[in-house]
């Protein structure tokens, strides 16, 4: 391994390390590293012994395993597509999943109990994907790339006039619930959550980061690709079934939290080449790290009150994208 990768590979430790401990640590209240260690064990009042088990912790799990699975459906997209600019919600899932959640929201089911508005959400992303997928398999039995985006494209259109219509007509009270769904959020984090996301996303990313090898070929080019030897046509399904669930179920229980899936596999993919066995593990790691960050500036910058995860992650992925995105360019 080169020094540059080692190089990469100790940022990424320490984001994660930096991430977790501040995520713990920070907040409306702010606790020691000893309080955070007693309570950890078991020691501490029963407010410290609360605030860390009850809120803090399924947290930052909740945002380490969002940013992670955004981040590598953000890379494996970008190696099938062959373009960094690609990004987990470029095949319609933000808006079927915000069509989902507002039609619960506008119908009074997201009330009913709280597990109705991520369940919405969710089935409306699966609609998405559904569809998306339907239309590009019915003009060609070969997943062809460029029908899949198109598709993508006007299903998204699709669901975002859906949204656009019910709000029109709903009171401003779901309109505002909506938009702040729609701009994310981890403040309902709860163990539910991350249990709910580890079934799903942690096979997931293995499944992906086991298809490193065939996307790499694939990233050349799909006939040579072919000419190696590689099931083309089988890793595109499987890499982009999997990576749209993987987004699907993040937004369902984070709502649309952007530019993770963009800028981290994109940094990752400077720092140590277009290698997939490298860039799939370290952009879900760095992933993580990077939206623990986030949420912890979310919580504290205008404290008691929460800035939207979203927002957060919009201002400081713009210039980072942008200096990534100079760097990247030929001088």
């Amino acid at each position: 391994m080169t020094r540059r990768r080692w190089s990469v590979v100790l940022l990424v430790a320490v984001a994660v390390l930096a991430g977790f401990s501040a995520s713990i640590r920070f907040g409306s209240v702010h606790l020691g590293t000893s309080e955070v260690v007693q309570a950890l064990l078991g020691g501490g009042s029963d407010v410290q012994r609360t605030l860390v088990w009850g809120f803090r912790l399924p947290r930052t799990f909740l945002a380490f395993l969002v940013g992670g699975s955004l981040a590598i459906s953000g890379a494996v997209l970008q190696a099938l597509l062959r373009n960094p600019l690609a990004e987990p919600y470029i095949l319609g899932i933000s808006g079927g999943a915000a069509a989902g959640a507002v039609l619960a929201l506008a119908t009074g089911a997201a009330a009913l109990g709280s597990g109705f508005l991520p369940g919405a959400a969710f089935a409306g992303a699966l609609l998405a994907i559904l569809l998306v997928f339907q239309v590009a398999s019915g003009v060609n039995r070969r997943l062809d790339v460029r029908v899949l985006l198109l598709a993508g494209v006007v299903v998204g259109a699709f669901f975002s006039a859906m949204v656009a219509l019910v709000l029109t007509f709903a009171p401003v009270r779901t309109v505002r619930s909506a938009l702040l769904w729609m701009m994310g959020s981890l403040a309902g984090a709860g163990w539910t959550e991350v249990a709910v996301l580890s079934f799903y996303g942690l096979p997931s990313a293995l499944v992906l980061m086991a298809l490193a090898r065939p996307l790499n070929a694939i990233s050349v080019g799909e006939e040579t690709a072919r000419y190696v030897g590689t099931p083309v046509e089988t890793t595109k399904k499987i890499a982009f079934g999997v990576a749209s669930l993987l987004t699907a179920t993040s937004v369902a229980v984070a709502g649309v939290i952007g530019f993770v899936g963009l800028i981290v596999p994109h940094a990752v993919r400077l720092g140590v080449g277009a290698d997939q066995r490298w860039v799939i593990p370290l952009s879900f790691l760095a992933g993580g790290g990077f939206l623990a960050l986030a949420d912890v500036v979310a919580r504290t910058a205008l404290a008691p009150s929460e800035i939207p995860i979203g927002v957060v992650t919009a201002l400081t992925g713009v210039p980072l994208f942008l200096v990534l995105l100079r760097r990247s360019l030929p001088r």
